[in-house]
């Protein structure tokens, strides 16, 4: 199955935690299983920071993110050192490929000998990895195969950096991936399409058996609805967050002044969304996408959801990172409102096979 080790690199063996470096925030977990496809929390950590610090080259910020990092594994009291690290799904790429049905051993000489047809990199200068889904949906007589890779240099780089401050990365994993093993529930009979909005981009994965089968990025996030808000509201970026957080896009808030100031970027977002369940639909004209998943600031700016269900056509849930981990009252109400940020790093924290 594709949740065992999309981006193994290096092997590691034992208890590991998952860390995620967002533009906003690092985030750590660490997990137990639990039985029967459930879990148990074991650590968390959580840490703020700005976004250019996040996306920065420079050693200065280099060395203040991994503060933070440390601030955040220190917080959560992890003690481990083996780590599975998420990939920003802007820096990686991940495609479904179908090829005829052969021994694993064929398959894997096939992929390496075919696989820089399907990259947009040259495979020199690349990290790949792959894993069979099985029986093609539209033909019989193939498999799909669910292909991923990145860039040499900045998987280089990012193994350095995170094992400069002492740890020892077992795994590299596009967060896409992640988002799928942690947002998606167990036997669905159709489609889904996962949108999960970040800080800066939207993550989206039309998923079909519990395996993704289309996988992007739209480059719409929480942070592009606060740039046309400033400049539509005529507004500071601290209140047009605020506003965006609190009325969301409700007609009747502020005379619906809020919704209609990110009228553009919204329109242009769920045309993106519309034009992937197109894409999903040419491909398996059998497989219908029967709802949307919501996560992360999709689902938590107000009235989000009922608009994209009314521009797309397709009904919208909530979609819950925590709904196969168990985690105590207590815990629950400290993580209450940072809660939707954790598909990436709980679906790391949840690989098998390691």
């Amino acid at each position: 199955m594709y949740n065992e080790g999309i981006m193994s690199f290096l092997k590691g063996s034992g208890d590991f935690f998952a860390l995620d470096i967002g533009t906003d925030a690092v985030r750590v977990v660490q997990l137990a299983p639990a039985g029967k496809g459930n879990w148990n929390l074991v650590k968390y950590g959580y840490a703020p920071v700005d976004s250019k610090i996040a996306t920065s080259d420079s050693p200065e910020d280099q060395n203040r993110l991994g503060q933070i990092i440390m601030t955040a594994v220190g917080q959560s009291g992890i003690k481990v050192s083996d780590v599975a690290v998420g990939l920003p799904s802007q820096k990686t790429f991940t495609t479904v490929i179908d090829l005829p049905i052969m021994e694993e051993k064929e398959l894997r000489s096939t992929v390496k000998y075919q696989i820089d047809q399907y990259i947009p990199i040259s495979v020199e200068d690349a990290k790949t990895d792959w894993r069979s889904l099985g029986q093609s949906l539209h033909d019989p007589k193939q498999q799909e195969v669910l292909l991923t890779s990145v860039a040499n240099n900045y998987a280089e780089s990012r193994l350095e950096f995170i094992e400069s401050l002492g740890f020892n990365v077992i795994a590299l994993e596009p967060d896409t991936i992640s988002i799928v093993r942690s947002l998606l529930p167990a036997g669905l009979p159709d489609a889904r399409l996962i949108v999960d909005m970040g800080e800066q981009s939207t993550d989206i994965a039309i998923t079909y058996a519990e395996a993704p089968r289309l996988v992007r990025t739209i480059p719409v996030g929480l942070s592009a609805l606060i740039k046309a808000a400033v400049t539509n509201l005529n507004v500071q970026e601290d209140q047009a967050r605020q506003f965006i957080l609190k009325f969301g896009l409700a007609p009747d808030r502020l005379d619906g002044q809020v919704l209609k100031s990110l009228d553009a970027t919204l329109d242009n977002f769920t045309s993106e969304l519309t034009k992937s369940i197109k894409f999903f639909q040419t491909r398996y004209p059998n497989t219908p996408v029967g709802g949307i998943l919501a996560a992360g600031n999709t689902a938590t700016v107000p009235r989000f959801s009922e608009y994209i269900a009314a521009k797309v056509g397709l009904q919208v849930e909530t979609a819950n990172p925590w709904q196969k981990v168990r985690v105590d009252q207590a815990t629950q109400q400290q993580l209450l409102p940072i809660m939707h940020e954790f598909g990436a790093v709980i679906g790391l924290a949840q690989r098998s096979g390691m």
